[in-house]
């Protein structure tokens, strides 16, 4: 069995551990029974048994690290699966599977080396050169990214995984304005998998474009009932609803889009205009009330925005001119304001680590890395800080 059709097992995507690895007999293929038949946890046990028996082992590293990708075990899986690449640095398995980690966690930039490597070792790699055209189009390359992508879609050679790169290929497309070749590539898309609601979704969304109203309607009907948790599915399904007049019938769209995402302005405001459209004027006021609340919430958000940037840089004045005390207070306002702003936090580490309160800098490196578990420079720090803890008193 390859990795390939062992993929579905673990609940992978087509793009996560794919590739032509030669099957294991033993320990490893006892690992992928128990996976076979749903026992993960007795498979993650076995293959914990085999690193720890035998640490240089690539196949155990890189089937472990696949299960910590799919489970959201970022750190751990990153860890393997570096650990398999280490071990084999010529295989484009490991290479591919451990950027498709990376992808996973929304770490593009970390993503594009072991990918680009996968490509190099092996040209004809598929996955490969999907993943490596996701990262690049999150990278803003388009060109490039769609180069990679036809590459791949032609290797796939009209096989349900080519569905994928196409639905990438068409938003490329589509941030050129070119709606017909977009239309062009989803309808392949959906036609290589019929159950790809966002295929569906972007699909009625270039085909509104062209003025295709019944075919938009049907596409986005089609999107919404494969993924009615989608709340931009069921926005842009209310959109082309009220767009064709059909107020009461959009309605339950705009609903669902706000029940998902309460925040969503988008869907707040085309579940007010469908509610005055059906001639609820009070329910559309209620609505605009919340549009309002939310306005004012994110005016007062940019004017702390604007105010923490500015303490921070007084505080990275004081920082240079060596009022380290001056500058740590300077940095706590600023982090008060806006508590999510990673680059804030860490010059705060940074001033304390420098000023000797080594505990309370590196519990703000690590609070760094929760919401940015990528960020390698503040890894490094956190590394560094570490190896040097205070003396015991």
């Amino acid at each position: 069995m390859t990795w390939r059709s062992r993929a579905s097992i673990l609940g992978i995507g087509f793009y996560l551990v794919t590739g032509p690895l030669a099957a294991q007999q033993g320990p490893i293929e006892d690992a992928w029974t128990f996976l076979r038949s749903g026992q993960r946890g007795k498979a993650v046990a076995l293959l914990q048994e085999i690193i720890r028996q035998h640490p240089s082992n690539p196949d155990a590293r890189l089937l472990l690290g696949s299960i910590w990708t799919e489970e959201g075990r970022r750190d751990d899986a990153v860890t393997e699966l570096t650990e398999a690449v280490r071990l084999r640095p010529g295989s484009a398995e490991a290479q591919n599977a451990l950027g498709e980690a990376y992808l996973k966690f929304d770490e593009p930039e970390s993503a594009r080396a072991p990918l680009e490597r996968a490509v190099k070792l092996q040209p004809g790699f598929s996955a490969a050169l999907v993943n490596l055209g996701a990262a690049l189009l999150r990278l803003g390359e388009p060109v490039a990214a769609g180069s990679y992508l036809d590459r791949g879609i032609a290797v796939l050679k009209g096989a349900a995984e080519g569905a994928y790169p196409l639905y990438l290929r068409a938003k490329i497309h589509m941030d050129r304005g070119r709606a017909e070749e977009a239309a062009a590539d989803l309808n392949r898309a959906v036609k290589l998998r019929p159950d790809f609601p966002e295929a569906w979704s972007d699909l009625g969304e270039a085909r509104r474009t062209l003025g295709d109203d019944s075919g938009a309607l049907a596409a986005l009907q089609r999107a919404v009932a494969l993924a009615p948790d989608d709340a931009i599915a069921q926005y842009r399904l209310g959109s082309e609803l009220l767009a064709q007049g059909k107020a009461h019938d959009s309605l339950e769209h705009f609903q669902e889009a706000v029940r998902i995402d309460p925040s969503d302005q988008s869907a707040l405001n085309g579940l007010q205009r469908a509610l005055r459209a059906a001639d609820n004027a009070q329910a559309a006021d209620q609505v605009k009330d919340k549009l309002a609340a939310l306005f004012r919430a994110k005016n007062a958000e940019d004017r702390n925005s604007v105010e923490a940037i500015r303490l921070n840089n007084e505080g990275a004045a004081l920082e240079k001119g060596g009022d380290l005390r001056g500058a740590i207070q300077k940095y706590r306002d600023a982090l008060a304001l806006c508590p999510d702003h990673t680059g804030i936090r860490t010059n705060l580490a940074a001033a304390l680590l420098h000023t000797g309160q080594w505990s309370e800098g590196v519990s703000q490196l690590r609070e760094v890395l929760r919401r940015e578990p990528g960020n390698g420079k503040v890894r490094a720090a956190l590394n560094e800080a570490l190896s040097h803890p205070p003396p015991l008193r």
